[in-house]
């Protein structure tokens, strides 16, 4: 019985842990929100969100483009560009987003009144 529960826990700590290394991070989520929120190309999600480098974004879009979070299309006029999309597969994470919204929002106002 131990043993067994043991096997659970520690599946449920892999799967959260997963969780968090393909969305977790300072910028991921705000990246994904940029990019459903209309801004598909990289200028413009860079400007979207403050304080984010040229290279923190590169390496944002290139992990969320291998964990098929967002489509990236390169749009054949001239000057040729760069567009992202989320993905049918990036919407799924709302399940889980506006909890963690949420959570966030009540946890904010619960520190607030300690101060």
């Amino acid at each position: 019985m131990i043993l067994q529960n043991e096997k659970r826990l520690q599946e449920k700590i892999r799967a959260i842990q997963d969780t968090m290394f393909v969305i977790g991070g300072k910028w991921k989520i705000p990246v994904i929100l940029s990019i459903y929120y209309g801004n598909r190309r990289f200028n413009d999600i860079l400007a979207s969100i403050p304080r984010i480098t040229n290279r923190a974004l590169s390496k944002e879009l290139k992990q969320l483009e291998e964990n098929l979070l967002i489509s990236r299309t390169i749009v054949n006029e001239y000057p040729i560009r760069i567009e992202y999309a989320v993905t049918a597969y990036c919407l799924t994470i709302e399940k889980i987003a506006k909890p963690m919204e949420e959570w966030g929002k009540n946890h904010k106002k619960k520190i607030s009144r300690q101060s």
